[in-house]
């Protein structure tokens, strides 16, 4: 480990870099970080540095609430270890480079709680049976900025400009500009537009092996924010801010492979495997308590619903759009399964963990998919509604043993005290707490944060 520092601290000095920022998502997707300073990097590294446990039950309002970890354990100290293999350079800020950190308990067993130990433990399920999963990201966000009354808006609001890029979309060049930072900063970022919301835009990411995946999609939500801050506005991923527009999503695309490589959802024709129709039907049985972890706040639930591209029922269809599991109509290599249920502010550990859990216990069981739902599918009623409160998805969830037998009770229970409280202080706070509408409440408690 020592020689490994050693090597890296070298490998940095000649880039320039004396700055590692050791970052790490907690359990609500927020990046926690510490810098090092590389010319100490050897004895910073080498066992640590430490961070408090209390992090985990930290909330956006900076209460901390009692859990495992917490005051009733007396605050005591994780250990995170550098992952050398994601240091990246921070072309925004020269001489930083940004570091993904894995969290351990401190006598180095790991972490039952740290949302990226909870996806390795889910992936090692899948190696032992020689299978990999494929990950590929779609998120979109918005730009906005504080008002004067201390509020915040849009920074465009001209509507119909969906596929649009160039200046009627991006008067400053921060969209650009974020582009070609996203470019240097070398996570697979290929392609982006103004979607179709104002001031609302998407960059596509390439797909990759499920914890590539996800330490991608943490560095662009982190990476997006910071940009945004430098430039002085808000890069925001929550799932629904503005009454008056759409909302932000966060579809996962996702699939399985085996050891030579090959794509295992389809028939070998037009078809799907078995083993992606049983991938289908175990996301669908749980698709009620993986709703609490995609949709993690109570402002996700304000942009479900019906007719609104975003879905409303536990259902899949073949390119179709109105459905929670999209087919996508590319065979072969490219075969695989679309969830659209995400919301923007989900922590992407998460979502890549219990999503693939849910479609390895359809495996396992053998599970059958419901009949494929086709045309406008919100109307489809043989099709149970999805939950359409955080309340209703916590619920869920901790009636779900299957999905817990695969998460873990610690990392559970720790996220439902978390959301729980989110959902205490809501009601308690909102003159109506069944209002559709979005709060100054939500803004106040999400949107810089997510």
């Amino acid at each position: 480990m020592q020689h490994d520092l050693a090597e890296t601290r070298r490998l940095l000095e000649t880039q320039g870099i004396d700055v590692v920022r050791l970052i790490f998502a907690d359990l609500l997707g927020i990046t926690r970080s510490k810098d090092l300073l590389v010319s100490q990097l050897e004895r910073a590294a080498a066992h640590g540095p430490a961070f408090c446990q209390g992090t985990w039950v930290t909330t956006t309002r900076g209460g901390v609430l009692d859990g495992e970890g917490s005051m009733t354990d007396g605050l005591p100290d994780m250990v995170s270890k550098l992952d050398t293999d994601t240091i990246r350079p921070l072309p925004w800020v020269p001489g930083v480079a940004y570091a993904i950190a894995d969290i351990d308990n401190p006598d180095g067993t790991r972490s039952e709680v740290a949302p990226r130990a909870v996806l390795r433990s889910v992936l090692d399920e899948f190696d032992a049976i020689g299978l990999t999963p494929v990950c590929g990201p779609e998120l979109e966000f918005y730009f906005a900025r504080r008002t004067d009354d201390g509020g915040w808006e849009r920074l465009l609001n001209k509507a119909g400009r969906v596929y649009t890029t160039g200046s009627a979309v991006d008067p400053d060049g921060t969209y650009l500009h974020l582009l070609r930072m996203l470019d240097q900063l070398n996570i697979g970022a290929f392609a982006g537009n103004h979607e179709f919301c104002p001031s609302q835009y998407e960059i596509n990411l390439w797909h990759s092996e499920a914890m590539d995946a996800a330490d991608r999609t943490f560095l662009f939500k982190s990476a997006v924010k910071d940009v945004c801050a430098s430039r002085g506005i808000l890069g925001t991923f929550l799932g629904k801010p503005w009454n008056d527009e759409g909302g932000s999503g966060f579809h996962l695309h996702f699939s399985l492979t085996d050891a030579a490589g090959l794509n295992l959802m389809h028939d070998g024709e037009d078809g799907l495997s078995d083993t992606a129709l049983a991938m289908i039907a175990g996301v669908i049985e749980h698709a009620p308590a993986i709703a609490a972890f995609t949709n993690p706040t109570v402002n996700a639930y304000k942009r479900l619903g019906p007719d609104t591209l975003a879905p409303y029922r536990s259902n899949w269809g073949y390119d179709n759009r109105s459905t929670m599991i999209r087919i996508p109509p590319e065979r072969g290599q490219g075969t695989r399964l679309e969830l659209r249920i995400g919301d923007g502010s989900a922590n992407p550990y998460v979502v890549i963990a219990v999503v693939l859990a849910a479609a390895l216990d359809g495996i396992k069981r053998g599970l059958t998919p419901p009949p494929v739902s086709e045309g406008w599918a919100y109307e489809d009623q043989a099709r149970p509604v999805l939950p359409m409160s955080l309340t209703e998805a916590l619920d869920a969830l901790q009636a779900d043993d299957g999905l817990r037998s695969y998460l873990g009770s610690s990392f559970i229970d720790i996220f439902t005290t978390m959301k729980r409280d989110e959902v205490e202080r809501y009601e308690a706070e909102v003159p109506d707490p069944s209002t559709r509408d979005t709060t100054t409440w939500e803004l106040e408690e999400y949107i810089e944060d997510y």
